[in-house]
């Protein structure tokens, strides 16, 4: 069934499943204090739970994710679906910290089911709306991560960390039964087997020069990402602020503004103006870390700081999203999937860094190198813009 059939109405469930699936991964961070105090963790310690939360979810891109090229696509994400609820549920009795990061990691690798989503919503939706889609759902994703801090923070104070596991399965596996019964089925074989279609994304990688681009970007613009939120928790825990779990749950809200500008940058993508939105959102994504320098005292300045930062990274990934799906319509997952892996390994490298940095250098290492990191990715882009006019004004 490939003519295009998907309903304003599923088009939000998938996003609600696609948020789902990916917040699955982010319940520890406003909850690395609270863990770390019951296992008896240090800072770095702890925050190997998101490190191996992003790594897994890279794994799963690399090596599941382009099954959707090869299987029927309702059954592939209702299986995947219920085996990442399987890992929530580990993760929500784990006795010991290896238990949870099994959880976690089992969870990760198989909630790349988001990323089957996306392409199945632009192959099932008409090309003059394609972009509007993919933002869509790219809110739902975005509201995913930065909700899912939210409602850890909130149900740790109602039942302790490991409630939030609880809830989260439930709600995975309401989501299952949904997608089972509202999505068509789908098949997009790409006519290779499976050691074939793994090789293929790295060949994709060889033979677009979009996609190294726009994957490099996403790379850099989401270690941005893990670099300031792993850390936070424990900004918030120390001096002057001393929140709770809750509280500090709260700085998702904040954050969730950035998704609104999915949607913008798909209907620029639409009018084909996706460098423009790629252009002003690696601008943003470098000032978002002027008022973050001032966040240990100030509030206010964290407040502005997570607000531009998230829209920002936003606004890259939908615009970078869409330059990638837009390559090669027969190989969309597959194109999907080698550019998320690469976004997430970023997210894992920021996580990682931001630990270390925050334990030996304190906020101020975490502001400098997001300064540095955002600058990188601003002359990449700047050096690219330039070669591709250079080339336009040669032909």
């Amino acid at each position: 069934m490939n003519a295009p059939t998907l309903s304003r109405a599923l088009i939000l469930l998938m996003a609600t499943a696609t948020g789902l699936a990916v917040a699955s991964n982010y319940y520890a961070q406003p909850l690395l204090h609270s863990i770390a105090e019951q296992f008896g963790l240090s800072t770095a310690t702890a925050g190997t739970i998101v490190i191996a939360a992003q790594l897994s979810y890279g794994a799963g891109l690399l090596l599941l994710a382009p099954l959707g090229d090869l299987f029927e696509q309702r059954r592939l994400i209702v299986i995947m679906i219920g085996i990442a609820t399987l890992g929530l549920i580990i993760s929500a009795c784990a006795p010991s910290l290896p238990w949870l990061l099994f959880g976690t990691a089992l969870t990760g690798l198989f909630s790349v089911v988001a990323q089957i989503l996306v392409p199945m919503a632009a192959s099932l939706t008409a090309p003059e709306h394609r972009g509007r889609a993919v933002g869509t759902l790219m809110s739902g994703l975005l509201l995913g991560i930065l909700l899912a801090r939210t409602a850890a923070g909130f149900m740790a104070e109602l039942g302790g960390w490991r409630s939030i596991y609880v809830l989260a399965a439930v709600l995975m596996a309401v989501s299952a039964i949904a997608l089972y019964r509202s999505l068509p089925q789908h098949n997009s074989h790409a006519g290779l087997k499976y050691p074939a279609l793994i090789g293929s994304v790295f060949r994709l990688f060889i033979e677009e020069p979009v996609l190294r681009l726009r994957s490099l970007l996403g790379l850099l613009a989401f270690s941005l990402f893990g670099l300031f939120w792993t850390p936070l928790a424990f900004l918030l825990a120390r001096e002057p602020y001393h929140y709770s779990d809750a509280v500090i749950g709260l700085f998702g809200l904040a954050g969730a503004a950035g998704a609104l500008s999915a949607n913008w940058a798909g209907r620029l993508a639409d009018r084909g103006k996706g460098s423009l939105g790629t252009t002003v959102g690696l601008i943003a994504l470098l000032l978002s870390w002027i008022p973050l320098g001032f966040a240990e005292h100030s509030l206010l300045a964290l407040l502005v700081g997570v607000l531009v930062l998230d829209l920002a990274v936003q606004l890259v990934h939908v615009s970078n999203q869409n330059a990638v799906i837009a390559l090669r319509p027969e190989a969309r997952t597959r194109l999907n999937a080698g550019y998320i892996t690469c976004y997430f390994i970023g997210g894992a490298l920021g996580s990682l860094l931001g630990t270390q940095l925050f334990e030996r250098q304190g906020w101020l290492g975490i502001v400098a190198a997001g300064l540095l990191i955002g600058s990188l990715a601003l002359v990449v882009w700047g050096l690219a813009e330039r070669k591709r006019k250079v080339l336009i004004q040669a032909v």
